[in-house]
């Protein structure tokens, strides 16, 4: 008997002993041997896998807006509360419901944007995402997304793990703990941050939760070293690592055939990645190689640190096999306190680094024949209210509120339609009027886009089957084409 086990069973409870003897019959034993072999011979848990079903999506680019866009002064354009701007908020929608920064009766805010119809669908966007209007035709626009958080960091751990507290898997998690990777010599899934600042999730936006944590998002950098900590430190040569990596295997796998722990094995595959990583990861990552039209087009700066640059970094990274790539981009919380997030100059400053190169991408993509098996997803955590900010009520800067109830999001590629507008919101905003879409159905739709059952894509953990989707989710099959 193992006498680790051995010396935790002599404190074990009653309970806490008939609840773990499951894992002393013969059954258990046998599988903790075979676990045990398989432990030692280091499979690569990131080795490519077929998904279930055949899939319309290969891999992702998820451009998260961290902060929620102003979806009301981008894309749902509602006439009649531009008419009754200024008016007071209807007493049926502020019954018996908290906002994060407004209280008292508001006042009814229609959009300063200029709005118009664009592409063969005639899809309404405004003014502030002038590069947006040219990708109408490959977009499909979901108007009728809601959640149910209205505060930042749960409404992301939401959208990105399935639940709003920590712990659980990330959705670019789940993707490589169900497909594996295409190149082994870079990471399976891939973070990059811009405007400085970490999403309100956090890392846990792109943490593995409880499965093993080979699967975890690896951070990279568009400016200075691509991934901390992945060089030599000073004294070390690359052939002296190797020689350390391959005693540290040994120990690794005595201890793998012992315990039988994953995670020993997670360990022999992270160090091993993480040398294949320190020749691999810096020529992808150097974009001073691509075109100088291409440089133009994205809006990017070799040596800067920007969401252009993570834009761009995002195809060479899909390119090269990573499975799925998050980008989060800091600054998107136009409450109108301040200048850089009013809903007129503000979101116009924002937006003018922002839908150039998303544009870029998605047209850079399609012109390389990758659109077709690519996902790409740009959206926020929640929308933004139809009425004024309460803090700003008195200042000449225009803000709205967190508002969870509707938010607009765009889809291109990976097996969505093409120029097609889906769901609506009534005609102040409040509510959503046809086709609800919730985080759970969109996180349900993204998986079937790769070839899962949502609810099949499982992991053991703690006596129960956990997936992405929680206990909820539908696959919405009118946005696959």
């Amino acid at each position: 008997m193992n006498p680790v086990l051995h010396d935790r069973l002599q404190f074990n409870t009653r309970r806490q002993f008939i609840t773990g003897a499951g894992q002393f019959s013969l059954g258990a034993i046998a599988m903790q041997a075979m676990q045990a072999e398989a432990a030692t011979k280091s499979d690569n848990p990131l080795a490519p896998k077929h998904p279930l079903t055949a899939a319309k999506a290969k891999r992702v680019i998820y451009l998260h807006m961290s902060g929620a866009p102003p979806h009301l002064d981008l894309f749902d354009y509602k006439p009649e509360l531009v008419k009754r701007n200024g008016q007071d908020c209807p007493d049926s929608v502020l019954k018996g419901r908290k906002f994060a920064f407004t209280t008292g009766v508001p006042k009814l805010m229609g959009t300063p944007r200029t709005f118009k119809q664009y592409g063969k669908a005639g899809m309404w966007m405004s003014d502030a995402c002038p590069n947006f209007h040219g990708i109408a035709d490959d977009i499909t626009m979901v108007r009728s997304m809601y959640t149910d958080q209205f505060n930042h960091a749960p409404a992301e751990l939401l959208l990105f793990t399935g639940h709003i507290r920590q712990g659980r898997p990330s959705m670019g998690s789940w993707a490589t703990y169900g497909l594996g990777t295409e190149n082994q010599d870079l990471p399976g899934f891939v973070a990059l941050i811009s405007s400085g600042t970490q999403p309100s999730g956090g890392q846990a936006c792109w943490g593995s939760g409880f499965i093993p944590s080979v699967y975890q998002g690896v951070q990279c950098r568009s400016k200075g070293d691509p991934v901390l900590y992945a060089n030599n430190p000073a004294g070390m040569s690359r052939d002296l690592r190797r020689k350390t990596l391959d005693a540290l295997k040994e120990i690794n796998e005595i201890q793998a055939a012992e315990l039988g722990n994953p995670e020993t094995v997670t360990r022999i595959s992270q160090y091993e990645l993480a040398f294949r990583m320190q020749t691999s990861v810096p020529d992808v990552m150097d974009i001073s190689k691509e075109p100088a039209k291409v440089l133009e087009d994205y809006g990017a700066k070799p040596g800067e640190s920007s969401f252009a640059n993570n834009c761009l970094l995002a195809r060479r990274l899909i390119e090269q096999g990573v499975r799925f790539v998050n980008l989060f981009d800091w600054g998107w919380d136009f409450h109108g306190t301040s200048a850089d997030n009013g809903i007129t100059d503000g979101l116009t400053k924002k937006m003018a680094s922002t839908d150039k190169p998303v544009a870029a991408l998605i047209k850079d993509l399609k012109q390389r024949g990758l659109l077709e098996d690519t996902l790409v997803i740009w959206g926020g955590e929640f929308g933004r209210t139809p009425f004024r900010e309460g803090r700003t009520a008195a200042s000449k800067i225009l803000g709205r509120d967190h508002y969870p109830d509707c938010y607009t999001l765009f889809m291109a590629g990976g097996g969505v339609k093409s120029g097609y507008d889906y769901g609506s919101t009534d005609e102040l905003g409040f509510h959503i009027a046809e086709n609800k879409v919730h985080v759970h159905d969109f996180q349900a739709t993204i998986m079937h886009l790769l070839g899962f059952d949502h609810e099949r894509l499982t992991y053991r953990f703690q006596g129960r089957n956990y997936r992405l989707t929680d206990i909820h989710g539908h696959v919405v099959k009118e946005l696959c084409a």
